[in-house]
């Protein structure tokens, strides 16, 4: 008898700690999420990273997806500024019907087609919508553009006709949504399993999966050297630049398989055709548009520091789009001290705690993404802030000018 119980021990001491973590603990972790057992949840991270977690739910990252609401949609359903004029007797107006939120498609004023405010994708330079039909999902005609405080036509979209039958492939909601399931293709139609949508970008989308992190310091709370979690600040420049450029390497270069199973540490590589040449990008075929991870590196600043998203982003944090807050950044590193000082210091005077940015990161109009204003006119920019640091003399003009008209 003594004999079979020493042999049971030595079964379970040879089964691997991992398994045991996740089986053993609950640690407030829902069973359910749809990635899988070794998923805890965002927040099953209250419990220890509470202040963390309250200030992250407040970044972009974490709204960049959710569920429509009066409270979540930026644009206004005022009957003075609810509607977006195509032309020829085109229009979609924002409407309340009920409980529900709508688009509402016409056509000399008899109303073509109507689909509800689902989902809103996108925060701070624009947010579109999306709606369900059964279990495709399909984005609205009409966006919210922040630069214009207005409607406007939906990016990509023919401006002299209202389309509610564009489709959202699975590439839209893996940069903006955590997860969902696709389901098997039928008809040529991409489906989706509602009840798998994780909105926004969770803790561990980012951080990779946690339920043996929570159910090991749930059973040792004094350790206090976290295990079974990737930290940011464990990676090495490269893996810490891949794990951000998996949203923010640009539209080009297809997917080779889907982005949600990147985990931080991954290489990009295997996931993506990256759109270099040799191993370096050329700045002149790159877009503004969610392309930072591949702009950045052509940069001098990148070249000849240790620097990568992390010296300037904290993405736990809400940053402000102060050009002050990011200035201080630069002037961290640049300084009279060091030789490295911006040699246009004298002119800009006080200026210069506020303006590098606008100098050297300037917005730049995406060629990828247009604005169509109402009554089918294309003539406004989307203007995104480069990450390809530099010198821009046309820049550093219109500063100069701007400073001698304030006097600053």
């Amino acid at each position: 008898m003594l004999k079979k119980k020493t042999f049971f021990f030595v079964l379970i001491a040879l089964i691997p700690l991992s398994f045991i973590l996740t089986q053993c603990y609950n640690g407030g972790a829902p069973e359910d999420d749809p990635r899988g057992e070794i998923y805890a949840g965002s927040a099953s991270c209250v419990k220890c990273h509470s202040s963390v977690y309250d200030s992250y739910i407040h970044t972009a990252h974490f709204q960049t997806s959710g569920p429509a609401s009066p409270n979540t949609i930026k644009g206004s359903f005022a009957k003075d500024s609810n509607t977006f004029e195509y032309g020829n007797g085109l229009k979609v107006t924002m409407e309340k019907r009920g409980d529900s939120l709508y688009q509402v498609g016409y056509l000399n004023g008899k109303q073509t087609e109507a689909q509800k405010f689902e989902i809103t994708i996108g925060l701070v330079n624009a947010q579109t919508y999306l709606y369900w039909k059964n279990n495709q999902l399909f984005e609205l005609p009409v966006s919210y553009f922040t630069a214009l405080h207005n409607w406007a036509n939906s990016p990509g979209y023919d401006p002299t006709r209202v389309n509610f039958q564009r489709p959202i492939l699975r590439k839209c909601l893996e940069c903006h949504t955590s997860y969902i399931s696709e389901l098997p293709m039928e008809h040529m139609s991409v489906g989706f399993d509602k009840a798998s949508l994780i909105y926004g970008i969770d803790c561990e989308r980012c951080h990779g999966p946690a339920a043996n992190h929570v159910n090991y310091h749930t059973a040792y709370p004094d350790e206090k050297k976290a295990k079974y979690i990737t930290t940011y600040s464990s990676l090495t420049r490269g893996q810490k630049m891949d794990a951000c450029a998996v949203c923010h390497s640009g539209t080009k270069g297809a997917f080779l398989r889907s982005s949600f199973s990147f985990q931080m540490g991954d290489t990009l590589a295997k996931f993506k055709e990256l759109d270099f040449v040799g191993n370096s990008p050329v700045p002149a075929t790159l877009d503004v548009h969610g392309n930072q991870s591949s702009l950045l590196p052509t940069s001098k600043c990148y070249i000849m520091s240790k620097m990568d998203c992390g010296t300037c982003h904290n993405p736990h944090v809400s940053q402000s789009q102060s050009l002050a807050l990011y200035t201080q950044k630069c002037l961290s590193c640049h300084s009279e001290a060091k030789h490295n000082f911006c040699t246009m210091a004298p002119k800009l005077g006080t200026a210069i705690n506020t303006y590098c940015i606008n100098c050297h990161m300037p917005q730049k109009s995406s060629h990828i993404i247009t604005i169509g204003e109402a009554g089918g006119k294309m003539n406004a920019p989307y203007l995104l802030r480069t990450h390809r640091i530099a010198i821009y003399p046309e820049e550093t003009q219109k500063i100069l000018a701007f400073i001698k008209t304030k006097n600053l």
